[in-house]
């Protein structure tokens, strides 16, 4: 009997979190077809590329932060586009999955689709927040969307898109880490830091210097009894987050880890965070964290106009689950270093402001429910794919 052909998987995560789910998405798909060959190809990081992915683009060149700098890699995009829809041309794959990253994906999995290639989106966009006219888009371009906030699949059943509820992969992810023995990193004595600015350049070129200058206030603070980490996900990362360092001053304990972000949230006594996935992360690490964000003027001005009738008034996902203000924001002109390093300090201490947001990392908890996302989407996605 002959071997069957292997099952071809384009995918396309374009950042950080993206490539991480995809990783895991990869490998749950190998579990459930253990005696095909599973060839996957497309744009992510290392997580896939670890997996088995081939990689036509990095996330290190993808990510671009805010809608003035993603102007200024419009050519870059353009052609990343094309030559993505040209790999799907020619090596026509069994099915596309994209991971969140929507403006880019979203164009992707339209001219895919019409190439009569099947095509799914894990991780929603936030419609629920603003901008719902999207959904009759993405209608037309996937054959399946897997959600993973239980509220998101009812905001679709109109359309007429298959959408399902998976669970948020972090979950399981989180309650991974949890069950490691903890590595033994490099605290030293005294409380304990996470700094984490982000995994974009744009990101980290913003948010790193307030960061440093709120820890040395810290620093002061505690008279000197403290350490701080920074985790970077790639090497790419770590030398712009050196060349920073190089320019700004740091407090006198600071150390780089390289990846190793969820075991640094998990052993930190607080954290300071870029909106995004990592401020979930700390939610389920139990690690209490302040909420920073910061772009350029022109983005922020074009944000406003865009985001004027946003039905939620939160940037982080642990407030758009709660749908409060749990944990702090400091966006725009409220991220200052006094304003980070004072919240920092009340998270460091057996404070009402601490016990108040590790409670509503509890709500957060119970509305995630439990863990098994990714193999839930990898049953979802098995019956796209060609049977022998």
């Amino acid at each position: 009997m002959s071997e069957p052909p292997p099952l071809k998987v384009m995918v396309a995560a374009g950042e950080v979190s993206g490539d991480m789910y995809g990783g895991a998405l990869i490998a749950a798909l190998r579990a459930r077809f253990p005696g095909r060959r599973l060839e996957v190809r497309g744009m992510g990081g290392e997580a896939m590329r670890a997996a088995g992915a081939e990689l036509l683009f990095h996330t290190d060149a993808l990510g671009a932060m805010g809608i003035v700098e993603v102007l200024a890699k419009l050519r870059f995009f353009r052609r990343a586009l094309r030559e993505m829809v040209a790999l799907a041309r020619e090596w026509r794959p069994d099915l596309l999955v994209t991971l969140d990253y929507y403006s880019f994906n979203i164009a992707l999995a339209e001219r895919v689709h019409a190439l009569g290639i099947r095509t799914a989106h894990y991780i929603s966009p936030k419609v629920w927040v603003w901008r719902r006219g999207r959904i009759k888009r993405m209608a037309r371009a996937f054959d399946l969307l897997l959600c993973i906030f239980p509220f998101e699949p009812a905001l679709y059943a109109p359309s007429g898109l298959r959408a399902v509820y998976v669970g948020h992969p972090l979950v399981e992810q989180a309650a991974a880490t949890r069950a490691e023995p903890p590595p033994a990193l490099p605290w030293g004595k005294g409380r304990r830091v996470a700094l984490l600015p982000g995994s974009r350049a744009g990101e980290i070129a913003a948010l790193l210097p307030v960061f440093l200058a709120a820890a040395r206030r810290v620093e002061t603070a505690l008279e000197g009894e403290c350490a701080f980490l920074l985790p970077v996900p790639t090497p790419r990362l770590r030398a712009r987050v050196e060349r920073i360092l190089a320019k700004h001053p740091a407090p006198k304990r600071l150390t780089i880890v390289d990846g190793q972000a969820r075991h640094v949230m998990a052993q930190a006594e607080a954290a300071m965070v870029a909106s995004g996935t990592a401020t979930l992360e700390a939610c389920l690490m139990g690690c209490p964290a302040v909420l920073a964000y910061r772009v350029s003027l022109p983005t922020e001005l074009l944000a406003r106009l865009i985001t004027l009738r946003a039905d939620f008034p939160f940037a982080g996902l642990v407030n758009i689950i709660l749908n409060r203000l749990a944990m702090p924001e400091l966006l725009q002109r409220a991220c200052t270093p006094r304003n980070a390093a004072q919240w920092t300090l009340a998270f460091l201490r057996d404070t009402p402001e601490r016990r108040a947001l590790l409670a509503a990392y509890g709500e957060v908890g119970d509305r995630l429910g439990p863990p098994g996302a990714t193999a839930r989407a990898a049953e979802l996605l098995a019956p796209l794919l060609p049977t022998p």
